[in-house]
């Protein structure tokens, strides 16, 4: 079987990267693919850039989007996809040439929906990497250890899966999220327990740069409460309620770090209301008020050390 795979490339502003993620795709040794570069709004020349790779070769396809974030930007892309398999693929990272030749062969040994690589990282030279920021294991890849051990134990690069386009029927990215939209979506999958075939080899390369998102650990945590609201509505409530208490056990502590500051600062409250972890304190009470589990600050402080 001959099957088609889309590649949705999400653009914003990493012109720069393009040229190289686009020349990772027309080196695949598995040639049935469509590539959807999809510019969300990018004030850079993403647009030339892209154009001129519709010219390369007819697979590469181009549309443009009012800026509307990775996750609208993502969506966009699912939504023209035409192919069997979806694989996606941010604009400043690459595949290996046999990405999508290993991960479609091994679906199909095993009759599976879900392929998932291992990765390294990458600076500006991607013949010269480094070890990734986590070990990838087979044991991670069920339900409970994507849904309570993401970004304790692990968390996967996106464009480490190859996904049968079965699993985006019914789902699309959260648009309010500027982070986490890979986390849901990876839960999502897996709360289907599909049959999953781990890769152990690096057949996909994650750049590291100054401008990368996840290093706003700001941005991470603001949208880790707003994954967890929106995943109130989507898990059932055992596990909502277990996932709710692992992951603010570390938010408790720097809150009794910040309790301690100010016991210490008395005379120094301006500048604690400036600090992360104050302003971190205020953001989980609005959290707690929103989902309505008000008493639960209260609840923790009573068994610090039975979280998870």
């Amino acid at each position: 079987m001959n099957q088609q795979i889309s590649i949705i490339v999400p653009c914003y502003n990493q012109a720069q990267y393009l040229s190289e993620a686009l020349q990772s795709v027309l080196e695949q040794t598995y040639t049935n693919w469509e590539c959807i570069i999809v510019n969300d709004g990018s004030p850079d020349d993403t647009e030339q850039i892209a154009k001129r790779w519709l010219e390369k070769d007819y697979r590469f396809k181009y549309v443009y989007k009012e800026n509307g974030g990775l996750s609208s930007a993502r969506n966009a892309g699912l939504d023209l996809s035409i192919g069997d398999y979806i694989q996606f693929l941010d604009s400043d990272d690459v595949l290996n040439k046999f990405k999508l030749e290993k991960s479609i062969n091994s679906i199909n040994e095993n009759n599976a929906k879900l392929v998932v690589s291992n990765f390294e990282m990458f600076t500006t030279e991607f013949t010269t990497t480094s070890k990734p920021y986590c070990v990838l294991k087979k044991e991670y890849l069920n339900y409970k250890s994507i849904l309570y051990d993401w970004d304790v134990l692990f968390s996967i690069p996106i464009h480490c899966g190859l996904f049968k386009q079965c699993f985006f029927n019914n789902f699309r990215f959260p648009l309010e999220l500027k982070a986490k939209e890979d986390w849901i979506m990876w839960i999502s999958i897996f709360q289907t327990n599909p049959n999953c075939v781990f890769l152990n080899e690096t057949l996909v390369l994650y750049r590291i740069h100054c401008s990368s998102m996840t290093k706003d650990l700001d941005l991470m945590q603001e949208n880790l409460l707003k994954a967890l609201i929106y995943l109130k509505n989507h898990l059932n409530i055992v596990d909502f309620e277990q996932l709710f208490i692992c992951k603010f056990k570390a938010m408790y502590l720097q809150i009794t770090t910040l309790e301690t500051e100010i016991k210490f600062h008395k005379n120094k409250l301006s500048v604690l209301k400036n600090s992360n972890t104050f302003k971190l304190a205020i953001k989980i009470v609005a959290f707690l008020k929103v989902i309505g589990f008000v008493g639960f600050l209260k609840f923790i402080k009573k068994k610090p050390y039975n979280l998870c």
